[in-house]
Order: structure tokens, then sequence, then C-alpha cells
């Protein structure tokens, strides 16, 4: 195997789920060049389907796409994961207004510096939180 394949089973994992193929293209190729593995979909039942085929440390997921809350139910059922992915609502709407949602965190990934920031805050955190629960329950 060689050194680059092994590298990428290093990198944290990250689902992008986006109905626009531009958007969807953009976003990966920004979060792929700031060392993430980043798997994509174009829809809820896409992104569904690969929650429970892998795991992944985040899942980046736009509000809008073949429903109005098929963002919602992605993140819905990615917090139903054993492995507990980190997760985010993202829009490339520029005059988007914060949504109402119990721990979800709105991106705006104009901003490129500040996106990857936030990408690799909620990996950090998620990681922390992972540990933090394995402690408890080896009675640390």
């Amino acid at each position: 195997m060689s050194q680059s394949r092994n590298l990428e089973f290093d990198l944290a994992r990250v689902l992008l789920v986006d109905d626009d193929p531009t958007s969807r293209l953009t976003l990966k190729t920004v979060l792929e060049a700031g060392g993430y593995n980043v798997d994509s979909a174009a829809s809820a039942a896409e992104a569904v389907g690969k929650l429970d085929a892998g795991e992944y440390e985040l899942v980046l997921t736009d509000l809008n796409m073949e429903s109005p809350d098929a963002g919602r139910k992605v993140i819905a059922h990615a917090r139903i994961k054993d492995y507990k992915p980190a997760t985010a609502l993202i829009t490339t709407y520029q005059n988007a207004k914060p949504v109402a949602s119990r721990g979800s965190v709105l991106i705006k990934p104009e901003d490129v510096p500040g996106l990857l920031s936030k990408v690799a805050d909620m990996i950090s955190q998620r990681a922390t939180r992972r540990l933090e629960r394995e402690l408890r329950l080896a009675g640390v």
C-alpha cells in the first residue's frame, strides 16, 4: 500500500451533503485542500445511506434540498448514530439567516479560512467529547 493511501485513513472523514453540484464540488475541493477526506451526497436519502454504511467525524449539510427540511433529516439521522459525528448546516446563500435548530451551526463557505477553522473546531470538539465518554465508560 502506498504512503498516500495510508495517509487517507488518517484524515478526518467529512460527509458533505448538497443538492447543488457546483456548491458540492467547490466545498469538496476546499475541504480536501484543507486536509479532510470528503465523501459527498446529493440528497438526504443518499446521505442517510452513507451515514449507515460508514463513519464520519463531521456531517455538513445544506438545509433546503429535495424538501425544505431535508438537511434537518440528515442532521437528525447523523445524531442517532453510535459514532456521534459532529453536525452543521451549511449554506451558500449570501444573506442566509441563522437557523434555529438544537446544536446546529450555520456555516457560510464564502469565508474559506473561517470555514476551515469552524470545521477543525467541530472535529476537535467531537474528538474531545468522544474521549471523555470513553474515559467515563472505562471508569477513569
